[in-house]
């Protein structure tokens, strides 16, 4: 059966998933120190002998672990592999890939540090008595494709025998986030869980889940069918059944799936592609409620029913359809609530807490920030949005808090949150605001596909980009160059260019490149350029002939700059595309450094700039800051605090917040200040004149090589993800990379620019 959700999403090829799994340092996972351990006293605190100290204490008292040691915020993640994905049993060692991106995803999502662990045995006493004993080191155990019914022995069994929550999330993950979809789909359709009829199709773990948790929210028993490969599980059959399944044996005549749907209210697929027919789903009762749930393919697609109902309301595994049932909503929050009240166990009383909680938020008006990945469509509840999608937000706020609130009600939280509208705010300030950001572009681009040209279409990091970005359903991909050299290099490093979304140009042989040269000595011919100057930049130069295409309307967005510096580069496509009228053009990077996110101005077009330069830098950083969701709150560097020491340079920032006073723009903004003020709550304290209200999230550096310099080291020192310098201010909308830049950073870059094209 299959029954991963947590991001079927868009496909990729093999070639490209293997280079990122190998590429940099191999795997997702690394262990980063918290503690300083640059000094001999660190070490001494550290280890030997400040260690001892500590050991003492959790000798005294185990609960101080969770005060001097990680376990507080650990999960482990544990397989023996007899279930991975839709693949079957492939041997604990090769889930390792899907258990270090289950750790990663307990970090990204809830801010939770989890580890892998691969358990090489099919023995399910083995498997207990391995687990067991693992207690001490973590605070909850997250158990990951287990077949059944070897999951539900093992999950009871170390449930029984460790006092921290374990979790088995192929059913629990799976139950918590259907349940939430079907709270929702029932209250749009005036139905009753007491008399709503229900079949599950799907007799393993996450299909009993399914319906052991509906039925503790109060659906009738009775009106459960439970269906398998061998048909309907009803009282007295023998064929293929188990302790689990009999527990969901009922009284009925029917026999197969498709006597079970006739006049079904409700249908929870957890099978596999093509299970439902057209024929079944006709025979279903008004207003039918359709989880098709299978992946990477649903049971009946979207397509397949909207053909032949109107009234149905339907949730899939997939994300390129509404209604996305997705483990990711629920597991990282739901650890994370048990942890932060130091649950013993995970129990119904917290999973339906995390369903109810889920179902309340889809009801809610959608922010700002989500609502931009709809451009203008803002979700709202409905048949198309019972579900809230994985990027919101709210959900690390949300579901946490009502987990906890759960396990403090229920009796097994071992320490309760007094103030839960406070810990919901500490909860909101632990997501990662860079990757909501760029999931939430990504996300628009593939409602809204867009014409990319990568122009410097030789590169082969420019072509596996190139295959990413259509694989991705953002759109069509433009490689410009030869067409021979193309393929022969692509043939070489086993990139496939023959696919939908994939088109070559040869600049030379364009029918459009008289139009090109025409357009481009329109611009040039009073700045020294003659004709034939831009009839051979078109040709020869992919830059102009990119840039060109843009202007012209042939594409929405290009990215440039694998093969030659910024600086010329922009040169480059600034010949061809001007600033939009009132705005300049400048760069800005954003940085995430420990779940913070800076965005810093100008990193690419100004080398010194003047105090009017340096306003309207702050004006469209910005406004760049606002249109990716966040509310600015602009620092402007210098060397100096508030005139001390004074200088030169600083005063031209002093000028520069005197120019936008002038202007009374309406966003928060001072300045001159050194760099631990801006971004210190306490050291900005010493100032209490200062007219920010926390620390900046808009850093206006004072000329380009500063900002040029601290970005880069917060890279390579800080260890501090920094995506651009982007492009803000152009007419069309373009980005450059940096030289040599990887595949994914230029995906990046291409998508980036292609959600500017929507903007």
């Amino acid at each position: 059966m299959a029954r991963k959700t947590e991001n079927p999403g868009p496909s990729v090829s093999a070639q490209e998933a293997l280079e990122f799994h190998a590429s940099g340092r191999p795997g997702k996972l690394e262990i980063s120190p918290t503690k300083p351990m640059a000094t001999q006293r660190d070490l001494s605190l550290a280890y030997s002998p400040g260690v001892a100290v500590p050991v003492k204490a959790i000798a005294e008292d185990p609960s101080r672990a969770f005060d001097y040691t990680t376990r507080g915020n650990m999960v482990a993640v544990i397989t023996n592999g007899t279930a991975i994905l839709g693949l079957g049993n492939l041997g604990a060692l090769a889930a390792k890939p899907v258990m270090e991106g289950k750790a990663a995803l307990f970090k990204r999502f809830a801010d939770i540090d989890a580890i892998d662990l691969e358990v090489d045995t099919e023995n399910v006493d083995e498997f207990i008595n391995c687990v067991r004993y693992l207690g001490p080191s973590f605070g909850g155990i997250n158990l990951e494709d287990i077949r059944a019914p070897d999951c539900f022995i093992i999950e009871q069994r170390l449930r029984e025998l460790m006092d921290i929550p374990v979790f088995h999330d192929d059913q629990h993950g799976t139950a918590i986030i259907a349940t939430a979809g079907l709270i929702n789909a029932l209250h749009l359709t005036g139905r009753d869980m007491k008399t709503a009829k229900l079949v599950c199709n799907g007799a393993g773990s996450a299909g009993i889940a399914c319906i052991e948790l509906i039925k503790s929210m109060g659906f009738s028993p009775e009106k459960i069918i439970l269906c398998d490969t061998k048909g309907v599980v009803w009282q007295g059959r023998e064929e293929g059944m188990n302790q689990w399944k009999s527990a969901h044996a009922v009284k009925t005549d029917a026999r197969t799936l498709a006597d079970a749907l006739d006049g079904a209210d409700i249908i929870f697929g957890l099978s596999a592609k093509g299970a439902l027919t057209p024929a079944m789903i006709q025979s279903m009762a008004k207003n039918p409620i359709i989880f098709a749930m299978a992946n990477p393919d649903p049971e009946i697609t979207p397509e397949e029913v909207a053909e032949i109902r109107t009234d149905a309301i339907m949730a899939t595994g997939r994300s390129d359809y509404p209604n996305q049932v997705n483990n990711v909503l629920g597991f990282p929050y739901i650890f994370r609530g048990a942890l932060d009240v130091r649950a013993t166990t995970i129990n119904d009383a917290m999973k339906v807490a995390a369903a109810q909680a889920l179902a309340d938020l889809a009801r809610q008006d959608v922010p700002d920030d989500v609502a931009a990945a709809y451009q203008g469509m803002r979700p709202k509840f409905g048949p198309n949005y019972i579900i809230p999608v994985p990027f919101d937000p709210r959900l690390i706020s949300a579901i946490p808090v009502a987990v906890a609130r759960a396990a403090m009600d229920s009796g097994v939280a071992r320490r309760p949150i007094l103030d839960l509208d406070k810990y919901a705010q500490e909860l909101s300030a632990r997501r990662d605001p860079i990757a909501s950001t760029l999931q939430r572009i990504y996300d628009r681009v593939r409602r809204q596909p867009k014409r990319v040209v990568f122009a410097e279409g030789e590169e082969e990091q420019v072509m596996r980009a190139a295959v990413s970005y259509a694989n991705q359903r953002l759109g069509t991909a433009i490689l410009v160059g030869r067409e021979d050299r193309i393929k022969e290099t692509a043939s070489h490093a086993g990139v496939e260019l023959d696919r939908p979304g994939i088109e070559i140009i040869n600049a030379r042989l364009s029918r459009r490149n008289a139009i090109y040269a025409d357009y481009l000595y329109e611009r040039m011919q009073r700045k020294g350029f003659l004709f034939r100057d831009c009839q051979r930049l078109i040709n020869n130069d992919r830059n102009h002939f990119a840039a060109c295409m843009l202007a012209l309307g042939d594409a929405d967005a290009v990215v440039t700059g694998v093969t030659r510096n910024y600086s010329t580069a922009l040169d480059d496509v600034r010949r061809v595309i001007e600033a939009k009228p009132g705005h300049r053009v400048i760069g800005v990077s954003i940085a995430l450094c420990r779940g913070r996110t800076v965005i810093v101005a100008d990193t690419a077009v100004h080398d010194m700039p003047n105090s009017e330069q340096i306003a309207d830098i702050a004006e469209e950083a910005a406004g760049f800051a606002r249109r990716m969701g966040y509310e600015p709150r602009v620092a402007m560097l210098a060397y100096s605090t508030f005139g001390h020491p004074a200088g030169e340079r600083s005063a031209r920032v002093q000028e520069a917040v005197q120019i936008l006073d002038k202007r009374r723009v309406d966003f928060e903004y001072d300045g001159e200040m050194a760099a631990d003020v801006a971004l210190n709550a306490k050291a900005m304290q010493q100032y209490p004149f200062c007219r920010l209200s926390g620390p900046a999230n808009v850093l206006i550096m004072p000329a380009f090589h500063s900002a040029s310099i601290s970005t880069k080291m917060l890279q390579e020192l800080g260890g501090s993800m920094v995506i651009g310098p982007l492009l803000v201010g152009l007419n069309k909308p373009v980005q450059i990379v940096s030289l040599n830049a990887k595949d994914s950073d230029i995906v990046n870059m291409a998508a980036i620019a292609a959600y500017s094209a929507g903007a």
